[in-house]
């Protein structure tokens, strides 16, 4: 697999682990922000998003606890030690090709 084909397939997992960097969320609430602070330009549904929050957590980057609340109960997810490792890594691995792209698209100006 080529690097890029890799950025592509790790960027739903950046965005994840960006999403819980700072604190504890639930997968509704982790949609909910990355749509918002894109303006609504990347969105996450239910069908894709849990199997990606199961395998993060598999993975051991984030980690899941059942909790109450209002009477619901919601699984809250937080990034691991290994999480932010990983997510540093792909956040060095994405600037590299934004930069790449950029010169390309917009011209080195």
């Amino acid at each position: 697999m080529r690097d890029t084909d890799s950025l592509k397939k790790g960027s739903a997992e950046m965005l994840i682990l960006s999403a819980v960097e700072t604190r504890e969320r639930h997968g509704y609430d982790i949609a909910q922000m990355i749509e918002r602070e894109s303006g609504g330009t990347l969105t996450f549904y239910a069908a894709s998003l849990y199997p990606l929050l199961y395998r993060l957590e598999k993975r051991e980057w984030i980690t899941g606890r059942w909790m109450v609340s209002n009477g619901r109960r919601r699984r809250m997810y937080k990034i691991t030690p290994a999480g932010k490792k990983m997510l540093a890594a792909q956040r060095s691995r994405w600037r590299a090709f934004a930069r790449a792209i950029n010169r390309l698209a917009i011209g080195r100006g």
